[in-house]
């Protein structure tokens, strides 16, 4: 294995701790080029390949998709930006097995994110990996386990670590100028009706569906589900909580440095959508159309809410954080940006506008960037694994919560449901032959 392949140590494993100097990169290398793999060359998948490539520090080697005709379509793409002409695998694993790339990007739904992950770092790659880390709890500690492991470095895009505005309206936060936080209040809502279901189909040609199933259960192919619907379906995803939740749940982390909530409920269902459908003729999603989830953490208490129903036309913000605190309210959103509204009367109020890439209205260009210059100075990036762990656990105890009917008694340090051997089961999940669970 030659210099640049060779595997670098951690000093510390926690959340903000430097890499320990080591042969993988030295001071020389700081310009070298990183061959990159993407595994899931849909559309998200190639939002975030394409900031890699313009950063000019990384070299498309290879694509991934069990769907032969985006494959093509995005290898096309890629020798577009950059001239690169990528060798494409309808398997992952093949492709880690013959391209041994330096950084893996995982764009895959979200029950395949723990394999695609483990894998690649098995395979000596560096990861960056989409929210959230796992589909189940101990897949996402199985994902922290692997890293530790690897001694690899994994970036998750949680880019609301680096917006300008979420930083900015972090520092005015944490200096006090809100006063002493009692509660937060998260919501991301949505407009919606009656969900009529859709047809099954035969899948695209040059699909391997049961392939993309993978270690979930099958279902029928349907355009419901595929391409983008299936953050909906609870068998492949969790979601708008496990969807927007990782990102705004995070924000409290960072806000509060609390690392977990003592006891967590989530109460919620599909009042206006209507029950799910899943037969021999069609399907509808079967996520719940709204979900309102307390967490109870020492010092605060942390509410989140979600609709897709009833949009927010009647108020000035329609997603997003709000701190209520004793000098005032602030609400930390997306495209609105920060706006602080002071509890004194003729107080004023402060405010600053989002700074976002367009299209997507996302920061991938700084998280990448942040990615790459972790991996030259050898230190955690900003939005490692170990900080995206924590916030990709929030939404899916909610979920175990929701799916129970009761509270749920968390002992984060041990990360075990306290007292609920039925809630506990919900912290994996069987998965289908001939994949395995990942090692926790």
């Amino acid at each position: 294995m030659t210099s640049s392949r060779r595997s670098f140590l951690q000093t510390s494993i926690a959340a903000g701790a430097a890499w320990a100097t080591g042969p993988f990169i030295r001071a020389a290398d700081s310009g070298r080029k990183y061959r990159t793999a993407l595994i899931g060359s849909g559309w998200w998948g190639k939002n975030i390949l394409k900031e890699a490539l313009a950063s000019g520090r990384c070299k498309a080697v290879a694509l991934a998709d069990v769907d032969a005709s985006v494959l093509e379509l995005s290898a096309e793409q890629v020798n577009d930006w950059s001239g690169d002409t990528p060798k494409t695998y309808p398997y992952y694993r093949e492709l880690l097995a013959r391209e041994k790339p330096d950084i893996v990007i995982v764009a895959t739904p979200d029950h395949w994110h723990a394999l695609n992950t483990i894998e690649a770092l098995k395979a000596g790659a560096h990861v960056f990996v989409e929210k959230p880390t796992g589909h189940t709890v101990n897949e996402s500690r199985a994902m922290l386990r692997a890293a530790r492991e690897s001694g690899r470095m994994v970036q998750v895009g949680m880019h609301r670590r680096i917006g300008p505005h979420h930083v900015s309206g972090m520092k005015f936060l944490k200096s006090g100028a809100v006063g002493e936080v009692g509660m937060v209040r998260l919501f991301a809502h949505g407009g919606g009706d009656v969900e009529k279901p859709a047809p099954n189909e035969q899948p695209p040609d040059g699909m391997d569906w049961n392939f993309w199933c993978g270690p979930a259960p099958v279902r029928p192919f349907n355009k419901k589900l595929h391409p983008g619907g299936w953050r909906n379906f609870l068998d492949y995803a969790n979601g708008t909580l496990g969807d927007w939740g990782p990102h705004w749940l995070d924000q409290v982390l960072w806000w509060s440095g609390e690392q977990y909530p003592k006891r967590v409920f989530c109460a919620g269902g599909r009042p206006i959508r209507g029950a799910a459908v899943n037969d021999a003729s069609g399907q509808t999603s079967d996520a719940p159309d709204h979900q309102v989830a307390t967490y109870e953490f020492e010092k605060f208490t942390c509410v989140w809410e979600h609709r897709r129903f009833g949009d927010n036309n009647n108020e000035k913000h329609k997603i997003g954080a709000y701190f209520y605190g004793t000098k005032g309210v602030l609400h930390i959103g997306w495209r609105d940006g920060w706006t602080f509204y002071p509890a004194a009367k003729g107080g004023k109020v402060d405010h600053e506008d989002s700074q976002l890439q367009e299209p997507d209205g996302h920061n991938i260009a700084l998280l990448w960037a942040d990615f790459v210059a972790a991996l030259d100075q050898r230190r955690a990036p900003v939005a490692s694994i170990e900080l995206a762990h924590k916030a990709s656990v929030l939404p899916l105890l909610g979920m175990i919560s929701w799916r129970t009917g009761r509270s749920l008694a968390w002992d984060g340090a041990k990360e075990e449901i306290i007292g609920d051997p039925e809630a506990s089961q919900l912290l994996s999940r069987p998965y289908r032959a001939p994949w395995v669970y990942p090692v926790v």
